[in-house]
């Protein structure tokens, strides 16, 4: 760990990168209670299902007190500072969370609070998605050392992280996305870096998907999309995950959504509810693997 927070996958390594998704699969009572009589702070600009249930959930499980505060109640930058906020709050917590919208947000946290700060989602990253994926591939294949990963449609927040988290494991990771929602060049570069797998983007869904080991998506349009819908609608025609594009893929291949799903449209009803999926596998683990971080960054070990 380069420090004690996770704003984005580039603040873990390898080796903590390995210890937390190690951890994420032990049985809950040898994780102990770091949280133990201490409070962590969960500040949501963005309402969130997967998200909430897990991280208070998780932080329950180690003893702690999970406080839920929405950002109107905060007012971040409005009723004040977010340096403010992270100043206070760190007098109560152990621990900051927060899901925003600019990902300057949790940086400004970062920077001010004493305490560690996770990044439940922002615009440009979502590493805790990227942990429970990595860990939901990693129980289905292995070592993703080697594995081929493909993303098709939007290179959004969710596929940055992933993309990070499968080069630094060893994956081989392809992204299909229509022009202009892709990753470019320096994008490709900076993620090429993060380890020993490697990154390309393909102008197809087809090519990103033959052979592949895991295929994952993600819905067209996200929160704060809203106005972009009709026009990304049709930019995304052709880049639905049917049963024709995942038997290109190799044998067994899972597919991964981090939902809500949306069949019909990024993917169809027959692979989303069909035995090749994994998403409610992958929902399940946002718990598994915010516990695990939790307790990395509370000092706990393999």
């Amino acid at each position: 760990m380069t420090a004690r927070r996770l704003l984005g996958v580039g603040d873990l390594d390898t080796d903590a990168l390995d210890s937390v998704l190690e951890l994420a699969q032990r049985p809950v009572a040898a994780l102990g209670r770091p949280l133990e009589g201490q409070g962590v702070a969960l500040v949501f600009e963005k309402p969130s299902n997967r998200t909430r249930q897990s991280m208070e959930i998780a932080v329950h499980q180690l003893g702690g007190h999970p406080v839920y505060t929405r950002g109107d109640e905060v007012g971040l930058d409005t009723r004040e500072p977010v340096e403010d906020v992270a100043r206070i709050m760190s007098g109560y917590h152990a621990m900051l969370c927060a899901r925003v919208f600019q990902h300057q947000t949790v940086e400004r946290l970062a920077s001010s609070a004493s305490v560690p700060v996770v990044n439940m989602l922002s615009d440009r990253s979502h590493p805790l998605q990227a942990l429970a994926d990595v860990l939901t591939m990693t129980q289905r294949l292995g070592r993703l050392r080697g594995r081929i990963v493909a993303w098709i449609g939007d290179y959004n927040n969710v596929a940055r992280s992933l993309a990070e988290a499968c080069v630094m494991s060893g994956a081989h990771v392809r992204v299909a996305s229509p022009a202009g929602y892709g990753p470019d060049g320096s994008e490709v570069t900076r993620v090429a870096s993060f380890g020993s797998g490697s990154f390309e983007a393909v102008g197809r869904p087809e090519e990103a998907v033959v052979g592949a080991h895991a295929v994952h998506t993600d819905t067209w349009v996200s929160m704060g999309q809203e106005a972009e819908r009709e026009r990304r609608r049709a930019a995304f025609a052709g880049f639905q995950v049917t049963a024709d594009l995942m038997a290109l893929a190799s044998p067994g291949c899972g597919f991964y959504h981090c939902m809500p799903a949306y069949r019909g449209l990024e993917v169809s009803a027959e692979v989303m509810d069909g035995p090749a999926s994994c998403a409610i596998v992958q929902g399940h683990n946002r718990l598994h693997a915010s516990r695990g971080l939790l307790a990395y960054l509370m000092g706990v070990r393999p």
